[in-house]
């Protein structure tokens, strides 16, 4: 009877003797995952081995727990991309719903200020130093397109309600008011996204160019070592009066023999691409400001006078008999567009001027001013085309 059971009791034992711990484990974790593979592939091979075996494999934890860690950095690298984005995210439209004041004390901006600004900020930092024909960073690139889909997402709010009639299933209509993109935005949002889409095209596609950029202190620093201190002439001549007041910009420089046949024609391709997307944009920000309506805010902080918006000389050369738009240009300072566009902002202000003190003064006569508006309007234009139009896209294009 006692070596039938000390029998039983030594075949019990053999049968568990080759049982292990680590075996145990390695099974629990060859569990499948959501896509029904197993997660540590070199766990589940030790599992199968070790019940075979009489001692317990020594190496097989310290794999898997290996390729957890990797698998888990993984994850943990993902999730943390993830959650840098939404953070970025939830403080991007912070700073909307409080108009740019982050302390909440309500002295912040309207909402539509507010998008501006952020759209004018992101642009200045996503291109505020591109000064070569060169393809846009990665970092970058992801960066504009990420924010604009997010600040361009509050526009899916901005609907307009219209009557529809519906029909019941059994008969008869009933009318409902459904919502649609505001009509301003439905033309003009899309035909923007478009423009840009072209320009970062259009910047793609210099990946391979015939010509090169060198930075302007090197370009010196060659020039001195050729002697005279001059630039050379083999492949750029000397710089330009606007090159040498922007001397942070780097200098482009061809081949000896210049550019090929075919790299003139794409250049001027892309030339004349950029001038067409700037008129278009123009004509798209011109037609949104005139139908926009002027501020209460703005017209508060203009002066109470023309005159005082305009200056002494510009007033006297308006308010003359015999009006000339080229006798006035060649008196101002047009010297940088810094200026020019101080000026234009002085002249726009005064028109607005003008026309709320006609309407104050003459309500049923609001044109009583036309031809002060004329003059304005017309030495404007010819400021915008003199200057902003020509040298506009070649600030676009440096090659």
């Amino acid at each position: 009877m006692m070596s039938s059971e000390e029998n039983s009791d030594e075949e019990r034992s053999e049968r568990c003797g080759s049982y292990s711990v680590s075996a145990d484990v390695s099974g629990y974790e060859t569990s499948p995952d959501f896509s029904g593979r197993s997660r540590f592939p070199a766990a589940s091979a030790v599992a199968s081995t070790s019940f075979a075996s009489s001692s317990p494999p020594l190496k097989s934890p310290s794999s898997s727990s290996a390729a957890a860690v990797f698998w888990d950095g993984k994850l943990q690298k993902r999730d943390a991309s993830d959650f840098s984005e939404v953070e970025m995210m939830k403080e991007r439209f912070a700073k909307l719903l409080l108009g740019e004041d982050m302390s909440g004390g309500g002295k912040g901006v309207c909402t539509a200020l507010a998008i501006s600004n952020a759209i004018t900020n992101l642009s200045a930092t996503v291109f505020g130093e591109l000064w070569r024909l060169e393809p846009l960073a990665a970092p970058k690139k992801s960066m504009w397109l990420r924010e604009m889909d997010w600040l361009l997402s509050v526009s899916d709010s901005i609907v307009e309600l219209f009557p529809s009639v519906q029909e019941f299933p059994g008969g008869g209509t009933f009318e409902v008011m459904l919502s649609r993109p505001r009509s301003d935005l439905h033309v003009n949002l899309p035909a923007l996204k478009k423009l840009d889409a072209m320009l970062i095209g259009m910047l793609d596609g210099f990946r391979e160019t015939e010509f090169w950029y060198v930075d302007r202190g090197i370009l010196v620093a060659d020039a001195e070592n050729e002697g005279g201190g001059a630039y050379p002439s083999s492949s750029f001549g000397r710089p330009s009066l606007r090159q040498e007041e922007k001397w942070w910009l780097p200098c482009p420089r061809v081949p000896p023999n210049g550019l090929s046949e075919e790299g003139r024609k794409r250049l001027q391709q892309c030339r004349d691409c950029a001038n067409q997307i700037l008129k278009a944009a123009m004509a798209i920000n011109s037609g949104v400001l005139a139908e926009m309506e002027i501020p209460d805010a703005y017209l508060e902080t203009l002066p109470k006078s023309g005159k005082s918006c305009l200056g002494e000389i510009i007033h006297r050369y308006l308010t003359a008999d015999q009006f000339s738009p080229e006798c006035l240009l060649d008196c101002l300072d047009l010297s940088s567009e810094h200026h020019t566009l101080e000026i234009t902002n002085r002249i726009e202000a005064a028109v607005h001027v003008w026309k709320l003190r006609d309407r104050k003064g003459h309500p049923l006569h609001s044109k009583a001013r036309k031809s002060w508006s004329g003059k304005v309007k017309g030495l404007v234009m010819t400021q915008k085309g003199t200057r902003f139009w020509h040298n506009g896209p070649r600030a676009s294009c440096r090659a």
